[in-house]
């Protein structure tokens, strides 16, 4: 048995197939502790396979690159996933247009508040203009994100790792703020997810509620595209102030 193991090892080791089996594994592994747990926001599972396969890179002594050679198929798979929101955000759009007005106001208060707070809190704290251009996109999907720093001048690949703290920090975080403020509307629950805590807070959202899922999604999607807009002019003007 020891011999098969072995042997599947060093064929899986020189294989592409690797990093991903690895992100399968470290995922399922999460799931299944996040199931233990109860479901428990503190579990968060994308948190759990992240410092997983972080510890096992470290231990192996395996590159990124090599890992990503195989794992790029998961990230390839985002694109699609998040093409699918479209599906319940179609089911909830008669109800999203009655509140179009109020949706409008929450994203346009969630996107600037994100921008001008990450680029403010930094440089009072010392940070410099370029780590403060890296953190402005940072409720942004990764990838919009990462464009956003990039002409903006930061470091697109810090920025990723900001995005993904973010959207673990919310996810987690996200229900004990909503009951201590007493937000129950799972519209309003899901759609403040979605424009703060982009994918990871729309899965955290879908979990808990089919309806939160669709808003989130609808805040992860408008607030891409507002991060957009307004960091590439907000940001230096934040900078300037201050």
């Amino acid at each position: 048995m020891f011999n098969g193991i072995g042997s599947f090892w060093v064929y899986l080791s020189a294989s592409p197939l690797l990093g991903l089996t690895l992100t399968l594994c470290a995922y399922v592994v999460a799931h299944a502790i996040f199931e233990r747990c109860k479901f428990s926001p503190l579990a968060n599972p994308v948190a759990i396979a992240v410092a997983l396969i972080a510890i096992v890179l470290t231990v192996s002594g395996m590159s990124y690159q090599r890992y990503f050679a195989g794992a790029q198929f998961v990230h390839f798979l985002l694109g699609p996933a998040t093409v699918a929101l479209a599906v319940p955000l179609a089911r909830q759009f008669p109800r999203m247009r009655r509140a179009l007005l109020p949706i409008s106001c929450a994203l346009l208060t969630g996107c600037v508040t994100a921008i001008v707070s990450s680029v403010a809190i930094a440089r009072l704290l010392g940070a410099t203009p370029q780590l403060a251009r890296t953190l402005g996109p940072k409720s942004a999907t990764t990838p919009i994100a990462m464009a956003v720093a990039e002409r903006l001048g930061g470091l697109p690949a810090l920025t990723a790792v900001v995005v993904i703290l973010t959207g673990i920090f919310g996810a987690i975080t996200g229900r004990f703020l909503f009951n201590a403020i007493g937000i129950r509307s799972m519209e309003a629950r899901g759609f403040a997810l979605g424009v703060a805590s982009h994918g990871i807070g729309t899965a955290r959202a879908f979990q808990v509620n089919a309806e939160a899922g669709a808003y989130a999604g609808l805040g992860m999607g408008m607030n891409g595209a507002m991060t957009a807009l307004l960091a590439p002019w907000l940001v230096p003007l934040v900078l300037r102030w201050l």
